[in-house]
């Protein structure tokens, strides 16, 4: 049974963790405690309790004369997480592929067009980041494995953080990644095996890693 305080706790974790990933709360924004638990109407022990859980998700750190603030950005972090959602986000399209309908394929068909629009007609990052988790969730969304969904969602979360607090997409690299979209879409259209559609759906998003990345941080 859940203790009153452990309810607290949940209810300040789920906000503060909100504004983190929507980007409310930028790198390095500080956590003060009794602020927040003045604005929350909890006393601090809940808050304190809430931002260790954050913390152990990566999503806030510790500094010496600091204190609790919102993680910067970490480079191999990223690329841990990216490579983590590249072998989730691959199976998890190749599990759902042979159960999307047509009307799935024309939603994804019609997201992509909105993505390429948006270099044509003025490129904006954030909308863009948007528009890219949408396509990728409907091609994902027949995937019957809610256990695979759920740690992709929680690595997909800290890859736009990441993004968000400073590696943001360009319009040339993603002119390449909306090609890369359509032959997806293409594969699970024309019924390619799962197999062919995951190693594709896979190298697609590392791709998108190396991209962002600096190339010696990429190099082994």
């Amino acid at each position: 049974m859940r203790t009153p305080s452990a309810s607290k706790s949940r209810l300040v974790y789920d906000e503060l963790r909100s504004r983190i990933l929507d980007g409310r709360y930028t790198a390095g924004y500080r956590l003060v405690l009794t602020v927040l638990a003045k604005e929350h109407g909890v006393s601090v022990v809940p808050v304190r309790e809430a931002v260790r859980r954050l913390q152990s998700e990566g999503l806030v750190e510790y500094r010496h004369n600091i204190g609790a603030q919102v993680s910067g950005v970490d480079l191999s972090a990223y690329q841990d997480s990216m490579e983590s959602l590249a072998l989730l986000e691959g199976m998890a399209t190749a599990l759902s592929a042979p159960r999307l309908t047509r009307s799935d394929l024309e939603e994804a068909t019609a997201i992509n067009d909105e993505m390429r629009m948006l270099l044509e007609q003025g490129f904006d990052s954030s909308v863009y980041r948007d528009l890219n988790g949408r396509f990728h969730t409907v091609l994902t969304s027949a995937c019957r494995n809610e256990r695979i969904l759920g740690i992709m969602r929680t690595e997909a979360e800290r890859v736009n953080m990441i993004r968000r607090s400073g590696l943001g997409f360009s319009p040339r690299t993603s002119s390449v990644s909306i090609a890369q979209h359509d032959h997806l879409i293409d594969l699970i259209r024309d019924g390619a095996p799962t197999d062919e559609i995951e190693h594709y759906a896979r190298e697609h998003k590392l791709a998108s890693m190396k991209n962002h990345l600096p190339e010696a941080f990429t190099t082994e």
